[in-house]
């Protein structure tokens, strides 16, 4: 597999506190690769300084060959990079179609693209087919992660970062939302990168995995390793040692 996305050396701040510290990692062509730790470990950072939502203060993003650094984030949508961020984050006073035009803009999409594309998204989400006219911000809160999913798909990325997507949603709703990644994964081949907190069940669906520890990587393996490896655990209640 040809490797699509390279942290090397990453470190970043807010303000004078350092939340990635020297961060590598890399993500091949067609995995399915699964970032986990404690809160506070540098997950949601690491996505931002992908995403172009926050400046590096030292290292290097590669994405497909190319220095990320030379790309501005508004530009990152164009070039293959799809971000679903914590909370979603769509547009509550415009309704699913709208939404899901508007994940199309960045990429300057033609007119019958679009449409092709949306109901595209329509069918891969039955529910937002039954809801295109509703607004957004009346939505529960499993179709709405559907949607935030949807208008990220909508630039057909070639890798899709996805930032707590099970955050506040009932176990069933979890359930199917992560079969609807898995879909996309297993059946169209489409590279993803997912930040999660409830690591057996990420875990099932992924390739590969880190474990992030105040703001490097402090365990790295497959899935498979990481799922047995009681380690995993001890990341999540802070006691991850520098010897794992």
């Amino acid at each position: 597999m040809s490797r699509l996305l390279e942290l090397s050396g990453l470190s970043a701040a807010y303000g004078g506190v350092r939340a990635l510290d020297g961060l590598d990692l890399h993500v091949d062509e067609g995995e399915f690769v699964v970032l986990l730790g404690p809160n506070g470990s540098g997950k949601t950072t690491t996505m931002k300084c992908v995403s172009g939502l926050l400046k590096p203060v030292a290292g290097r993003i590669t994405f497909d060959g190319r220095d990320l650094a030379k790309v501005p984030g508004w530009k990152r949508p164009a070039i293959g990079l799809g971000h679903v961020p914590e909370g979603r984050q769509i547009f509550p006073d415009h309704t699913v179609m709208e939404n899901l035009t508007l994940g199309a803009f960045p990429v300057r999409r033609k007119r019958a693209e679009t449409e092709r594309r949306r109901e595209e998204m329509l069918e891969l989400f039955p529910r937002l087919g039954e809801r295109s006219t509703q607004l957004a911000g009346t939505l529960s809160g499993g179709e709405a992660q559907m949607l935030a999913v949807a208008r990220a798909l909508m630039g057909d990325p070639r890798l899709l970062m996805l930032d707590e997507p099970s955050l506040g949603l009932a176990p069933l709703k979890v359930i199917e939302l992560f079969g609807y990644l898995k879909r996309l994964h297993e059946e169209r081949g489409l590279t993803i990168l997912l930040v999660e907190q409830q690591a057996s069940t990420a875990l099932r669906l992924a390739d590969r995995g880190y474990v992030l520890d105040h703001g490097r990587v402090g365990l790295e393996g497959s899935a498979a390793e990481l799922r047995d490896d009681p380690r995993v655990q001890a990341a999540y209640l802070g006691q991850l040692r520098e010897s794992a």
